[in-house]
């Protein structure tokens, strides 16, 4: 079955496979051992200090459970503080450790630099276009996700209050 290779599904899973094996690579060759879904919990909770574990499985669309792991990995390698939350003792609030803050700015250029790396054979027009679209489809379809991305004004937070959006 040729038509295959021009399949959404298809091509968007190479797209995976090959974003994903950038980033480990870029991480290795710069002495970091870290996942492209760590680094995401990394920057946001660097970005958002004081979120709560749930609230940051929305803002980088992961399913509970896999957030859990996430977190569990950034907590072992000392880069992130858990605390109960005072408003919710169900609810883990989270924070960047003074580790988590220094790696965190190390990695935010490498992750940018190596962006351009996961989408090859682009000009910078056509870059710009592709996420484009690709943003448009992805916010199309986020209500199909298993794990639907929440944007921060949208995000309610036990351990926030009135939401995310307070925080900007």
């Amino acid at each position: 079955m040729s038509d295959i290779y021009s399949m959404p599904g298809h091509l968007i899973r190479r797209l995976h496979q090959i974003s994903s094996s950038v980033f480990a690579k870029g991480m290795k060759a710069n002495g970091h051992d870290l996942t492209s879904p760590q680094f995401a919990a990394l920057a946001m909770i660097g970005e958002y200090p004081g979120i709560d574990q749930a609230t940051l499985a929305g803002l980088i669309a992961q399913d509970r459970p896999t957030i859990g792991g996430v977190v569990e990995r950034l907590a072992t390698k000392g880069l992130i503080a858990r605390r109960t939350s005072p408003e919710d003792r169900r609810a883990r609030i989270l924070t960047l450790t003074p580790e988590g803050v220094a790696l965190r700015a190390r990695l935010i250029p490498i992750v940018a630099a190596l962006q351009s790396d996961i989408l090859p054979g682009l000009t910078e027009a056509e870059r710009a276009e592709f996420l484009r679209l690709a943003a448009k489809v992805a916010e199309a379809g986020n209500a199909r996700s298993r794990a639907p991305l929440v944007q921060p004004g949208a995000a309610r937070s036990p351990a926030l209050g009135p939401g995310i959006s307070s925080l900007k």
